[in-house]
Order: structure tokens, then sequence, then C-alpha cells
């Protein structure tokens, strides 16, 4: 699939699918969704001392660069082991002209950014002392083969069910589901109505919140 790059509305950069005529993010702003979904609506409401990430999809970075520098602002008393799935990985030049690093005030993000995406797939890597990666090359619908620690977060990223309704319907969510602990958070910038039911219907408890800018709403679920 041919990409390219443009500017969403907060400055940021994304990748633009012209088959599909999809962004990566929204072009409201690819880091004020990312930081307003992921962080505000999903990391931030954990407490726990070990906190295991599941990410669909991996895509671009951003949703990890943007998990490291939340991390970086706590007193690290605690640990982050991230898992994200990616089928198609971006290439080392859309990686440089997307140039993400540069959306965050520490110079240390500039080996950060490298370092995510030049380490070897299927490793489990240790990014910055305590928060270790590991990025897996597969078909989302493969996850039930996928051996995972039981899953405290899940930063549900897939493609808009306009172009990959199949993302969006219960056997994907059943097997996300089936990965994480109880009392386990889903965050998404969905809000479709069928998703929520899906989700009810898999014994979790489903709140709308407030979406990032351009989106009236989104879906925080915890697993029962």
């Amino acid at each position: 699939m041919k990409r390219e790059i443009k500017t969403t509305n907060d400055g940021s950069k994304t990748l633009y699918i012209n088959d599909l005529n999809e962004n990566y993010h929204s072009h409201h702003g690819a880091l004020q969704e990312a930081k307003h979904v992921f962080i505000k609506n999903g990391l931030n409401l954990l407490n726990d001392y070990e906190i295991n990430i599941l990410e669909l999809g991996f895509g671009t970075g951003l949703n990890v660069l943007v998990t490291i520098n939340e991390y970086l602002k706590t007193d690290k008393n605690h640990i982050i082991n991230y898992f994200t799935l990616e089928k198609y990985p971006i290439n080392e030049s859309e990686m440089n002209n997307l140039a993400y690093d540069e959306l965050f005030d520490d110079p240390e993000f500039k080996n950060i950014y490298q370092k995510i995406h030049k380490a070897d797939w299927e490793k489990q890597t240790e990014i910055i002392n305590g928060f270790t990666f590991k990025k897996i090359q597969c078909d989302f619908f493969d996850l039930k083969n996928i051996d995972l620690p039981k899953i405290n977060l899940v930063y549900y990223d897939c493609f808009g069910a306009r172009v990959q309704p199949d993302l969006w319907e219960k056997s994907l969510f059943e097997m996300v589901s089936d990965k994480m602990a109880v009392n386990g958070l889903l965050t998404t910038y969905s809000s479709k109505g069928s998703v929520r039911r899906i989700l009810q219907e898999l014994n979790f408890e489903v709140e709308k919140k407030k979406g990032p800018p351009g989106k009236r709403e989104m879906i925080n679920a915890v697993k029962k």
C-alpha cells in the first residue's frame, strides 16, 4: 500500500494510505489524539506496580513514545512491559520523515525513537530502565497464538471500521479479552454502538468518554 506523510492540525505528522483514503491518526492532531485516548484515558487511570500494555497496532510508534514520555514524568516506582502487533511496518525513510522525536523536549527521545523502530522483532528489549518493549510482526487475528502475560491495558488503535470492519467485530475483541487480566482496561478512539454492545457481551463495563479534538466520544471498557 502506498503511503504518504501529512501534517495534522497540531503540527505533528501522520501517514496517509491513498488506496484506503485513511490516515493513521486524526487529521485534527496525531499527538493530541494519542495523549488523550491512550494516556489521559488509559495509562493515567492505572496504579499497578507492573503494567503490561498490548497495542493493536504499532504503526508509526507514536503511542509507544507518548507512553515512554509519560513514564519519564513519574518517579518510576513501577515498571511497564509494552507489547505491540503490526503486520505492515513502516520503513526507515518514513520513520525519519515523521520525526516524532522532535515532538518531545527530552533530547534522549532521538535515541529512544531510533531504538523502538530498530529493535529486533519478536524480541523483548529494554528501551529505558524499567520499560521493556516487544514488537510482533503478525496479523491481529494471530493474537490467539501469541504468548503474553496477563494484559492490564489495551490500546485498541486499529484502522477504522469503514476500511477494516473485521477488526471491529466480536472475534477479535474476544481474542483481546482472553489476553486481559480481570479489571484490565481497554481504551479506543472508537465510540461505535456496535463496539459498545460487543464489549458488554464479553462482560466489559463500558463507559463513553469525551473524545479527542474533532471527535465527540470515545470508549473505555473494563474487563469484569
